[in-house]
């Protein structure tokens, strides 16, 4: 293989070989994106604990349950733990477009039921003896800088305070997850800092509680006790659903509609068009080696060789643009997770995600330059020089 000839070919358009390197850089690198996207969805589903239920109205993820039910689910076989959970929805006051999420929980329960959170700061004692006390994640407080002792203002949206000024809360603890079901960008407060200011009159917002968090005992049966809790409040008041982990974090990706076959449709339709761009590359480059080819074929140069100058061509730009859009999404990494962390705990570049990029770019190349690689196999000497003559 004349290498030398190889990279003289490549470079001797450098302002088409730039902009097809570009085209298949971005195209990688928008379909790594896209499959990371898709294996986090995976990942935050599959990493869902299996003692863990969460029960939530059965009309709606937005209608929340009566206090009482908590008192009603806990001599249910099988319950371990009871654990309140209600979306605050504020908006960080010293940063106007900032949102995270905010939970109020009960503290007692809550921790135990989530071994895959470790507090690496602070004291969740502290926190569970004050009332205006929060739980935040190191991505978020690395984010805002938050250290243990600082106070939050939380301006609140669903829950206003009535004298008009931001909810107050003093960091106590720092937590970091093992586990992709769980991001590092949440706020955990008490639950009953929120309702006794609700109940006071301190604050106005709904009442009730968004989602019951169950804790099942080692060995029993999920599906028994989901029977069970939903057989209790069949007649109402309010009815409910009660679902594993897992199904509740993939109801709550599904809100968003189906998203893994609409990022594989866009990756889909980023593959059809740059193969097609490769591909026009190439057999403009073919057409304009005619004579080329056949001073080569002349000088004793076999029908394969010949061909395999036009693939290697292909593939080595192809290879470029891939090495190109993988260091592109290496670098961007971090900052989309940080971005998508609330959402997709899961996401990164594994190696599988890596050598998909790398892989279909180089298919791409490869099918790219069969189409001229094969009619320069096909040329003969005379057909070559009459053809530019």
């Amino acid at each position: 293989m004349p290498f030398k000839l190889l990279w003289r070919n490549v470079t001797g358009h450098p302002i088409r070989s730039l902009l097809t390197i570009a085209s298949v850089a971005v195209a990688v690198f928008l379909i790594c994106m896209l499959h990371a996207v898709t294996s986090g969805l995976t990942r935050t589903l599959s990493a869902a604990a299996s003692n863990r239920l969460l029960v939530q109205s059965a009309v709606s993820l937005f209608v929340d349950l009566p206090l009482s039910y908590q008192q009603k689910m806990a001599p249910v076989p099988g319950v371990e733990a009871i654990c309140k959970w209600q979306w605050f929805g504020g908006r960080y006051e010293q940063d106007k477009g900032g949102f995270f999420a905010q939970f109020g929980i009960d503290p007692e329960t809550f921790l135990p039921s989530y071994p895959e959170m470790s507090i690496v700061d602070g004291d969740y004692d502290e926190f569970r003896k004050r009332r205006t006390a929060c739980v935040v994640g190191a991505d978020l407080a690395d984010k805002y800088g938050w250290k243990v002792g600082d106070t939050v203002p939380i301006t609140g949206t669903i829950f206003t305070r009535t004298d008009g000024q931001p909810w107050q809360f003093d960091v106590a603890a720092v937590y970091r997850s093992s586990s992709a079901s769980i991001d590092q960008q949440t706020m955990w407060f008490h639950f009953d800092y929120l309702h006794e200011s609700l109940e006071t009159g301190g604050a106005i917002g709904p009442q009730g509680v968004g989602v019951y968090m169950l804790r099942i005992a080692p060995g029993t049966d999920p599906i028994g006790v989901q029977q069970a809790v939903d057989a209790l409040f069949e007649n109402g008041p309010q009815r409910v659903q009660t679902t594993t982990e897992a199904e509740f974090n993939r109801q709550f990706v599904s809100m968003l509609g189906d998203v893994p076959s609409l990022l594989q449709m866009v990756g889909g339709a980023v593959l059809f068009a740059i193969f097609f761009a490769v591909l026009n590359t190439m057999i403009m480059a073919g057409r304009e080696r005619t004579r080329d080819l056949g001073v080569l074929k002349a000088l004793g140069f076999t029908d394969r060789t010949t061909a395999l100058l036009l693939i290697a061509e292909s593939l080595l730009v192809c290879g470029l643009g891939a090495a190109l859009g993988l260091l592109l999404g290496v670098v961007l990494e971090g900052p989309f997770a940080a971005a998508t962390a609330s959402f997709i705990p899961g996401f990164g570049f594994d190696r599988g995600t890596l050598l998909l990029g790398a892989g279909l770019a180089l298919a791409v190349g490869l099918i790219s330059g069969l189409v001229p690689g094969l009619r320069a196999a096909r040329l003969t000497t005379v057909a070559a020089l009459r053809e530019v003559g």
